[in-house]
Parts: C-alpha cells; sequence; structure tokens
C-alpha cells in the first residue's frame, strides 16, 4: 500500500477503548457487545440474603454466650462471622452497583464496585486476625476460666448454623470475586467452629483453660489465609494485572506467529472486574494482507484459547523500514513513540528493556532489528 498506512481499530465488548496509543491515517470499526460477569440472579440475592439472616442472628448469640463463658474462642468467631455478614452484605450491595449499565465518564459501568467490596473485606480480615493473634498470646500467658460446657454447645450450634450459610452460598453465583469470598469466610468460619468445638470439650473434660486460646489462634490463622487471599486477588485486578493463570507473553507469541503478523507490541491484558478479562494489543501486519482477516483471527484466537472476549486491537500495515533487514537503526523511521512493555515478533518474544553493551534495542522507537516473515507466511 505504498507509503500509505491505514489503522484499524477494532474493539468487541461494551465500551470498548484501546489501552495505548494510536496512529496512522484511521478508520475506525466498533462493534460492542457484553461479555462482563453477569451479576443478576435474583434468586442469589434471595440466597445470600437467607445466609445473612442466618449468620447475624447466630452472631448476636454467640457473643452474648462467649461474654458469659469467658471464651475468646467463642468472641472470635462471633467476630469472624461479622465480617462474613459484612462479607455478604457487600456482595449483594455490590451485585447491584455493578448491574448498572455504563453512562458518563464510567465507560466499563461500574462492575468494579465487587472489587472495591472484596478489597475491604480482605483488609478487615487482616486487621481482625492481628487482634485476636494478641488475644490469644495474652491468654496463652494468663488464662482466665473458660466454662466448656458453654463452649462445645455453641461451637456444635455454630456448625450447624454455618452449614445452612455454606450450603446456599455454594448454590449462588461464584464467579464474582466478592461473593467468593463471602463463601470462602462463611466455610473457614465452619473450620473456626470445628477447632472451637474441639477446644471447649478439651476444657470440659481436661479443665486445660489454654486449649481455648489455641482455638482462637486456629481461627485467626484461617482469617489471616482468606484475608491475604482477597487482598491479594482484587488488588491484582485494581493494577490492572493479567488474570492469574494467563501469561500474556505466551499469548503475544501466538498472536505473532499468525500468518501475515510481523509483530505484536502494547499488549495490554486485564480485568474490568472478576471474571471479564479484556485485552488491546498494536498488530503490525505484512503489506498487501488483509488487516480485517488477521483482526478476526486474533480476536477468535484469543476467545477459543484463553477465554478473552473484549478485545481491542489496531491493525496496521508495517512500513518499509521495519521490514528492511540489517538497515542501521538510525536510519528507521520511528513507528511508535511510546511503546509499553515487550515486543513480540514472528512467535518470539523481543525484550522491551534498553540494550546492553553491544546489542541492539529493540523497542519500538525506531531502532528495532525485525526479521522479514518469509516468503510462505506471506503469500
Amino acid at each position: 500500500m505504498g507509503e500509505t498506512r491505514h489503522g484499524h481499530r477494532t474493539g468487541t465488548g461494551d465500551g470498548a477503548a484501546k489501552r495505548g496509543h494510536g496512529h496512522g491515517h484511521g478508520h475506525g470499526h466498533g462493534h460492542g457487545h457484553g461479555h462482563g460477569h453477569a451479576v443478576s440472579a435474583e434468586t442469589d440475592r434471595r440466597l445470600l440474603a437467607t445466609a445473612l439472616a442466618l449468620i447475624l442472628a447466630f452472631m448476636a448469640a454467640e457473643v452474648v454466650v462467649g461474654v458469659i463463658a469467658h471464651s475468646l474462642a467463642l468472641v472470635s468467631d462471633a467476630g469472624h462471622m461479622l465480617t462474613d455478614a459484612i462479607a455478604i452484605a457487600f456482595a449483594m450491595i455490590a451485585m447491584r452497583i455493578a448491574a448498572r449499565p455504563p453512562q458518563g465518564g464510567f465507560t466499563y459501568g461500574l462492575k468494579r464496585a465487587e472489587i472495591i467490596s472484596a478489597q475491604l473485606n480482605g483488609i478487615t480480615l487482616l486487621l481482625l486476625s492481628v487482634y485476636f493473634v494478641y488475644e490469644a498470646v495474652r491468654r496463652l500467658i494468663e488464662p482466665p476460666e473458660v466454662h466448656g460446657p458453654y463452649v462445645v454447645a455453641t461451637g456444635i450450634a455454630g456448625i450447624v448454623v454455618n452449614l445452612a450459610a455454606t450450603w446456599l452460598l455454594s448454590r449462588a453465583n461464584r464467579a464474582s470475586l466478592n461473593v467468593e469470598g463471602a463463601f470462602q469466610h462463611i466455610l473457614n468460619d465452619l473450620f473456626a467452629f470445628i477447632a472451637t468445638t474441639a477446644a471447649g470439650a478439651a476444657i470440659w473434660l481436661t479443665g486445660w483453660g489454654r486449649a481455648d486460646a489455641l482455638a482462637a489462634l486456629v481461627v485467626a490463622a484461617l482469617m489471616l489465609k482468606a484475608g491475604w487471599g482477597l487482598v491479594r486477588e482484587s488488588g491484582r485486578v485494581f493494577m490492572e494485572a493479567a488474570p492469574a493463570g494467563m501469561n500474556p507473553a505466551e499469548i503475544g507469541r501466538k498472536l505473532a506467529d499468525l500468518e501475515h503478523v510481523v509483530e505484536v507490541h502494547d499488549l495490554h491484558i486485564w480485568e474490568v472486574t472478576s471474571g471479564y478479562p479484556a485485552m488491546s494489543a498494536h498488530v503490525l501486519v505484512a503489506p498487501g494482507a488483509d488487516c480485517h482477516s488477521v483482526r478476526q483471527g486474533a480476536q477468535r484466537l484469543v476467545h477459543d484459547e484463553y477465554g478473552i472476549a473484549h478485545t481491542t486491537l489496531q491493525v496496521d500495515h508495517a512500513p518499509p523500514e521495519l521490514l528492511a533487514i540489517g538497515k542501521p537503526a538510525a536510519e528507521a523511521e520511528p513507528h511508535c513513540a511510546d511503546a509499553h512493555g515487550p515486543a513480540h515478533t514472528n512467535g518470539r518474544r523481543q525484550p522491551a528493556e534498553g540494550p546492553a553493551e553491544g546489542r541492539r534495542e529493540t523497542r519500538c522507537a525506531g531502532r528495532r532489528y525485525i526479521k522479514f516473515p518469509s516468503a510462505r507466511r506471506l503469500s
């Protein structure tokens, strides 16, 4: 096509927005359809509400019994159940907020409300775990008198209530990070009640009061594990990291290995919210190749192999300077003023870092050396 380059910016998904630079004489093709996590279910909300009512009622009773029995394990269990209740309440609120359509400056809608919910939930768990570790250590040093029968009776009741709540949430849509977080909270609380009941039985049968503090440490450890998991996973979404288990370098290599593709750079993969991955990239194709066909093939690849349904691709014909073998770097015309991340050329990753001594720079700033595809691939 000579010196005239056509930038084909195409997107799938609601509010498709290219993250990266764009240039060339563009004629854009936008087509949108939503691929986000469907937070629908009125049934889900009813299941969550029922579990919330069970937990709140039992939590209030547990605090009263824990104070009467002087049991830190029971009080810490009640604190864990409070975070369970908060988790479920946040999940219900986030589901309603996230279901609102995109408007104004919120081009993705408010889908990340559930991620905020998960983050707050995880931080609360971490803070409570620190408090209960402190209290448990103090009680190991100076154990109070604990009434074992109260602890056993309350622990058994807690196991029954948490079994019911766990069953309810297991029937809800757990693709959402905060719904899954609420489920994990209650599941961990079930394990905590088992530990508390065992501690109460030990105190009742042997009179060893420190068993209560040890059970509280078990509860704190479970809180710490659940809280860190939620903070880590929600933090990945906030930092726009690729979804866990998805390797951008691998995806870049596979895209660059498609027929007629010369180079793929500015490849970005992130999650709008849990279960809603998105991708954008700048794809350079060989002169004379069909940009639309390459774009469709790339979209098919990431959709079928990686489940990425929201894609925004800018497809350009590679300029002759980039295709010249052995052309001095200084003479190559810059193609991208500010490249982000590694470039992928003919299936091989090119590092984005600056050149070491004696090594050529491979960033897309007019100093890239690219092997021209074989005649078979250009045909």
